[in-house]
């Protein structure tokens, strides 16, 4: 399997933080050297290791921030 590369570009903040050190993130993250993009997964204290996330271009988050803003319960 490649290795993949990665470089937190932008920290953007810490959702949660588990039992064990691990935090759920917002992050700017460039992949394999790619332009950066919105990333949320789980990082270890060290960020060499990484859960399963999502990542989403400019306007996949824009799109995302006007539904969470316009969400009601």
């Amino acid at each position: 399997m490649p290795e993949i590369k990665f470089e937190i570009v932008k920290k953007i903040g810490v959702i949660s933080t588990s039992d064990k050190g691990w935090s759920k993130e917002l992050n700017l993250v460039s992949w394999n050297g790619r332009d950066p993009k919105f990333d949320l997964r789980d990082w270890n204290e060290e960020h060499d290791k990484m859960g399963k996330g999502i990542t989403l271009n400019h306007e996949e988050f824009e799109k995302l921030k006007e539904i969470i803003g316009g969400y009601e319960e």
